[in-house]
């Protein structure tokens, strides 16, 4: 094995920190991307709850196309300590179809 005239250290070293400098760059930009990838799920996720609690005709929509989002949207608002939200709309939508 020979040294490097420069760092004093073997070739080998030298190869691995060069091929470890050539990965930072990929490493960085999957890091970037699975972050802006968690924040619009984040945002998504904040933007339908709004949309969701401030709409009672949406939710009615989601009830018809993703029943299981609504699901989830009654259970956080009754964990959070809001109830009476999913009662008003059953009763509004039995009321609707008679």
């Amino acid at each position: 094995m020979q040294f490097c005239p420069v760092h004093h250290a073997p070739q080998a070293w030298s190869l691995k920190t060069r091929m470890a400098r050539t990965m930072e760059p990929l490493a960085k930009k999957i890091f970037k991307g699975v972050v802006v990838a968690e924040l619009l799920g984040f945002f998504g996720a904040y933007f339908l709850f709004k949309k969701m609690h401030g709409s009672q005709d949406f939710r009615q929509t989601m009830n018809e196309k993703f029943p299981f989002i609504l699901k989830v949207y009654y259970k956080s608002t009754e964990m959070s300590g809001m109830y009476g939200i999913r009662e008003l709309d059953e009763k509004k939508w039995l009321e609707s179809k008679n």
